[in-house]
């Protein structure tokens, strides 16, 4: 499985979730943002040369 595919597993049983407890509104769209952008605004503060790595890493495979 791909990490694309695990996000967005992720981010939709964040949405169901969310859906359950608050129902629809405002903190059920606060809440899929949070999900959503952080992982999105953490790759965003690291350098280039980070990126970099990061990349190549996961064109290898974590762990192998």
């Amino acid at each position: 499985m791909s990490p694309i595919q695990k996000y967005a597993i992720g981010a939709g049983a964040a949405v169901l979730l969310s859906l359950i407890f608050f129902g629809t509104g405002l903190i059920t769209l606060l809440v899929v943002l949070g999900v959503v952008g952080a992982p999105v605004a953490a790759y965003l503060m690291l350098d280039p040369s980070q990126r970099e790595r990061l990349k190549r890493a996961r064109r290898r495979g974590i762990g192998h």
